[in-house]
């Protein structure tokens, strides 16, 4: 009898160690839950009208070489008779650099959300702009390496990133996202590829980059590297046609709205949470966690309607050898800045931006 106690006072002790465990393991699962759903909110705009940004010692000087400053320095936002009363409300702004392979800016976009309107508009800004009229690099798709030279690295490219495309649409946007090859990759595996219209035969090889494209025309399911392909596509084999880096800038265009299109599933959607930790793990951002998901959420908004809208910043002429530079009209990036991304309620005016035309 006295064995059988033992056994069952065993038995309670074991029950009572599992429901123990349980209780802590749901209590842990609620915190965390719980915890995750009240970060899930809008970030806050930062403040004008400065803000601080590293690796630049003398925002004002223009760089001989490609940067010289190690320091935090005070970098103004925005035209300096802004204010924090000039913001729109619920109005965000984002720059979104594409590096080719972790050097070269090869894509720079700036977009913007509005979460009253639930409108969403993208500018591509050519990288072949000249942005620093003295600097051994000169054109946008330069700014990146620059900035990172020195030991800066990453914050320090993405300063100088922020810098020249303050000098083209007069801001600096709210918030920023690097994306390389490897988080390119990660991220339209995740949404399990991308359907894209392919408007010619693209056929290019180039064995030094170990690249090799070889794409047909109409619509195409693509996963990553043929996604990747189609937004690299510029120059042709013999016999083929090449095409021109705008209508490269529009082949990313329609790639991210193909994988804006894909996280808009339904299944998708249920699936927020595992694309957002795929997106912090891949992309360099100054977005945190609950922010990214409260975007990605507001995308759903936007769902089977006409609200994100896409521009480029066309050239009015170009420059032949020996330096190949695509020069913009300041009066047509003004008005293209101010109808989509400008998030204040203050125009941008010619003489805030500084842009290179000849």
């Amino acid at each position: 009898m006295q064995s059988v106690n033992k056994k069952l006072a065993k038995k309670q002790i074991g029950v009572l160690i599992f429901l123990s465990f349980t209780f802590i393991f749901l209590a842990a699962v609620y915190i965390f839950i719980v915890t995750f759903v009240n970060s899930i909110r809008p970030p806050e705009i930062p403040s004008l009208p400065t803000i601080a940004r590293p690796g630049i010692s003398n925002p004002s000087s223009e760089d001989d070489n490609y940067g010289d400053g190690d320091g935090m320095s005070i970098v103004l936002a925005a035209p300096e008779r802004f204010t924090d009363d000039d913001r729109r409300d619920m109005f965000w702004t984002f720059l979104i650099i594409g590096l080719n392979e972790g050097t070269n800016a090869n894509t720079v976009m700036v977009a913007s959300y509005c979460g009253v309107n639930n409108e969403a508009n993208l500018i591509s800004i050519p990288r072949d702009v000249p942005v620093n009229a003295t600097r051994r690099g000169r054109k946008l798709s330069s700014s990146y390496l620059a900035g990172a030279a020195g030991y800066r690295g990453r914050a320090g490219g993405v300063a100088q990133v922020q810098r020249d495309v303050m000098g083209v649409i007069g801001f600096i946007p709210d918030f920023y996202v690097v994306i390389d090859y490897d988080a390119f990759f990660s991220i339209i595996d995740a949404v399990g590829g991308i359907e894209v219209y392919v408007p010619m035969r693209m056929r290019y090889d180039d064995p030094c980059q170990n690249l090799h494209i070889d794409l047909h025309p109409g619509l195409q399911t693509m996963n990553s590297q043929t996604a990747l392909h189609f937004s690299r596509f510029r120059m042709a084999n013999r016999g083929y046609q090449s095409i021109t880096d705008f209508q490269r800038v529009e082949n990313q265009q329609a790639v991210v709205s193909a994988v804006i299109s894909r996280l808009l599933r339904p299944a998708n959607l249920l699936r927020i949470p595992e694309f957002v930790g795929i997106f912090n793990e891949s992309v360099y951002t100054n977005l945190a966690i609950g922010n990214i998901t409260w975007f990605a959420l507001e995308l759903n908004h936007i769902r089977g309607t006409d609200a994100m809208t896409s521009y480029t910043l066309m050239p009015y002429r170009s420059s032949g050898r020996p330096g190949y530079y695509e020069f913009l009209n300041p009066s047509n990036v003004v008005e293209v800045v101010n109808r989509t991304v400008n998030p204040f309620y203050q125009n941008i005016e010619l003489r805030d931006v500084n842009i290179i035309t000849q």
